[in-house]
């Protein structure tokens, strides 16, 4: 991805509202049901992890993209912008 790509889709996250919290459970099995199903239906998230530690919000963060084949494109404290491209939305267009 691009850069100028990568900061388009900033710009669109910009105004979303986090889709996905992820508590003090961790990441479980549900949970990445849930981020899965919202990449179908929205391509572009925020994912809110509670966790005051940044190691673990950043682990988390990678584990989730290399489960759900998704690319990490930002990350502002407590919130991951997470993309990935569905093929059925975009044949919609």
């Amino acid at each position: 991805m691009t850069p100028l790509e990568r900061k388009k889709l900033r710009n669109q996250a910009h105004q979303l509202k986090p889709v996905v919290l992820i508590g003090q459970s961790g990441l479980t099995e549900a949970v990445v049901r849930e981020i899965k199903l919202a990449l179908e239906n929205h391509e572009l998230i925020k994912i809110k992890i509670r966790s005051s530690d940044r190691q673990v919000r950043k682990k988390i963060s990678t584990e989730i993209c290399s489960t759900t084949d998704a690319e990490l494109i930002q990350t502002i404290g407590q919130i991951a912008i997470i993309y990935r491209k569905n093929m059925s939305i975009s044949n919609k267009d």
